[in-house]
């Protein structure tokens, strides 16, 4: 497949177009024409542009990208070594962000109620990233922080009431602590989210609405996983997730 027709189809699935976002979505370094073998990844580390090299790999696919808003944009160290990477083995990098997270199939939010059995039924919160719904019936606090862990393979952390019982349950991928003000607003019992900030502990005790933070890369691996067997069964091509450790 062409490159840049890969471009054109995950522009069509995914939007960018619709975010506002702190980073270029889409293709941000041009590597071979042609593309056959396609690396999904959470974050383009140096460690998954290794794996890419060394699998012969035409091009990444990742959540995390390069070129962040507001970040020193010189091409010097780690930046240097990781372009030099990509660049000396005509590696093409694809990075969605936003966009991915949103996906109502394939995003990180779907993905993460699908792999907990959260059953979606709205969004919520600035440009609709965050999603409400409800966990399987008869459900508290605790029981769903348990069950995350056994999911997750991390433990997350739970503030507020344990006992709370949870009807109505929020939830945002990665980095998605400021949604809590939204979350309540949503009438969310409990929500989840990958991070945690000083604020939101108070926040979650004065509400009595309880929070889950579970970790932003244990939230985030799914809609990359799930881009990897889109790739594999829609446009045919030879496409694999790998899952780089990050304890957070």
């Amino acid at each position: 497949m062409q490159l840049m027709a890969l471009g054109a189809h995950l522009d069509e699935l995914l939007e960018p177009a619709r975010f506002k976002d702190y980073c270029p979505n889409g293709l941000q370094v041009e590597g071979r024409a042609e593309v056959a073998r396609v690396l999904c990844g959470v974050t383009a580390c140096q460690a998954l542009l290794d794996h890419a090299v060394s699998g012969n790999f035409d091009a990444l696919f990742v959540h995390h990208g390069y070129f962040w808003r507001g970040e020193d944009g010189r091409v010097t160290g780690i930046r240097k070594r990781r372009l030099a990477t990509l660049l000396a083995n005509d590696i093409s990098l694809l990075a969605y962000h936003l966009p991915l997270d949103a996906h109502p199939e394939l995003g990180n939010n779907a993905q993460l109620g699908a792999l907990a059995g959260w059953v979606g039924e709205g969004v919520f919160g600035e440009q609709g990233l965050g999603w409400v719904g409800r966990p399987q019936a008869g459900q508290n606090a605790r029981g769903i922080a348990n069950a995350l862990e056994a999911r997750l393979n991390r433990r997350p952390m739970l503030i507020g009431d344990p006992d709370r019982a949870v009807r109505r349950l929020a939830w945002c991928t990665g980095g998605a602590q400021s949604y809590f003000d939204d979350a309540i607003a949503a009438g969310a019992d409990l929500f989840v989210s990958g991070e945690i900030s000083e604020q939101t502990v108070h926040l979650a005790r004065e509400s009595g609405v309880a929070y889950i933070a579970a970790g932003h890369h244990a939230t985030e691996r799914y809609g990359a996983r799930a881009i990897a067997a889109y790739l594999s069964e829609h446009l045919g091509l030879e496409a694999e997730f790998v899952d780089i450790d990050n304890p957070v």
